[in-house]
């Protein structure tokens, strides 16, 4: 785009950028910042159990993860530290596959070690003790020793040690925890093709399969000179051998970037996944929120306008502004289109190739502001909460476990109660 922005007659004219669950900010933003907020989208991760909770946002807070987006934002937002375990070796690769897949390697050793079988009576009945081992363990009023301010990686080792049915994985050789798609926990790899019952899954989409539909090929007039692959690994050629991008993260220059892009009639879309617990929308928020584009930082209106698809269903938040759009899919993860192609077809239809204008902030002539489909008030929330099932189980033998209502309702009273409390600003 640099070289585009540099162009005095350019031989293609670019309309719009769309980016879904990226990586635009730096790792700890992206991927560790948000845990707390997944952990209030789906709370099932840790069994709906308020001290745990409380640990985690304690520690959220020790980090520095408690940033405060205001509408408009108040002042630029400090960078956030990274602050890595003090009782183990673990190197900061987190925008690293290879990363990931050391980090999910280990996992599997240790839930090798501790390999119980248990029915599930016997773990409602020693989950207490379990609770009680990890609290003791864990120090309070200063960062984890051990976990540091890995928070994703705490809460996915929570959920695999100490939740059903995420617990079932520990009895097994496969690690169990879909990062793509928090409200499974499945016996298949994370890129499973497995989906909840409640969306319907796409099944000749164009980079999620590696077997290619030729139609869905010819459809996009792709070119066909190449095999098409399901994804790699490193797009700049993997300099360092570590699959380390070595460049600044984008937050850095988005600012630069959005005033060409405002210069040259260049829209930005930005959208993410509500079950998106890898890269998860409170870090694009966050990102919003430090840009500066159309001369302003970041939104003035806080994202809370509905849209819906063609059957009129609730589809997400959206918010639109000065050239900038946000969208929030309800009902689906890391990979949107494969899991929920409906909605998916509805905002490329709508938002990106279209000019559809729902969730825009505009002014009347008297300086009024109005925002096209209006906003919702329960919408307006840091958290869109997600569904109370959890999905299990290989294959199609998918099976279905909802907590207890009475523990869901003591939840619902806890938490707002818990986030009605004056957040501290960030720094």
């Amino acid at each position: 785009m640099k070289a585009y922005f540099g162009l005095e007659n350019p031989p293609v004219n670019i309309a719009k950028i769309a980016i879904g669950d990226g990586s635009i900010a730096s790792g700890q933003v992206f991927e560790l910042l948000p845990a707390l907020t997944v952990i209030q989208t789906h709370p099932q991760l840790i069994g709906y159990d308020q001290d745990v909770y409380k640990y985690f946002e304690e520690q959220a807070k020790l980090c520095h993860y408690d940033v405060n987006l205001t509408y408009p934002q108040n002042g630029v937002i400090p960078p956030v530290p990274l602050n890595l375990p003090t009782q183990r070796d673990v190197p900061f690769l987190l925008k690293s596959s290879a990363y990931r897949k050391n980090l999910m390697a280990e996992l599997k050793k240790r839930y090798a070690l501790k390999k119980r079988k248990l029915s599930r009576r016997e773990q409602e009945r020693s989950r207490a003790a379990w609770k009680r081992d990890f609290l003791s363990d864990r120090p309070s009023g200063i960062i984890d020793p051990w976990y540091g301010c890995l928070q994703l990686d705490m809460f996915i080792d929570y959920a695999i040690n100490y939740t059903f049915p995420w617990s079932l994985s520990k009895n097994t050789s496969t690690f169990g925890f879909d990062m793509l798609r928090t409200p499974r926990s499945t016996k298949m790899p994370a890129y499973s093709s497995m989906a909840s019952k409640r969306t319907h899954t796409c099944s000749v989409h164009l980079l999620m399969f590696k077997i290619i539909d030729p139609r869905v090929v010819d459809a996009f007039h792709a070119p066909k000179s190449k095999a098409w692959a399901e994804n790699f690994d490193f797009v700049f050629g993997n300099p360092d051998g570590l699959n380390v991008d070595p460049s600044t993260e984008p937050m850095n220059w988005l600012t630069e970037f959005a005033t060409n892009a405002s210069a040259h009639d260049v829209s930005v879309v930005l959208y993410s996944g509500n079950n998106d617990a890898l890269i998860a929308h409170r870090g694009t928020e966050v990102t919003i929120q430090n840009t500066t584009f159309g001369g302003i930082q970041g939104f003035t209106v806080k994202p809370s306008t509905p849209w819906y698809n063609d059957a009129h269903q609730f589809a997400g938040i959206i918010r639109q502004e000065r050239n900038w759009t946000y969208v929030l899919f309800d009902n689906a993860g890391h990979l949107v289109a494969a899991d929920n192609a409906p909605n998916a077809f509805v905002f490329l239809r709508e938002f990106v190739l279209g000019d559809n204008q729902t969730g825009l902030v505009t002014k009347t002539a008297t300086g009024q502001v109005v925002v096209i489909g209006g906003t919702n008030s329960t919408l307006a929330q840091d958290v869109l909460p997600g569904g109370d099932e959890i999905y299990y189980g290989p294959g199609a033998k998918i099976s279905t476990y909802v907590f207890p209502s009475a523990t869901r309702a003591a939840w619902k009273s806890f938490i707002q109660t818990e986030t009605a409390l004056p957040s501290p600003t960030a720094g």
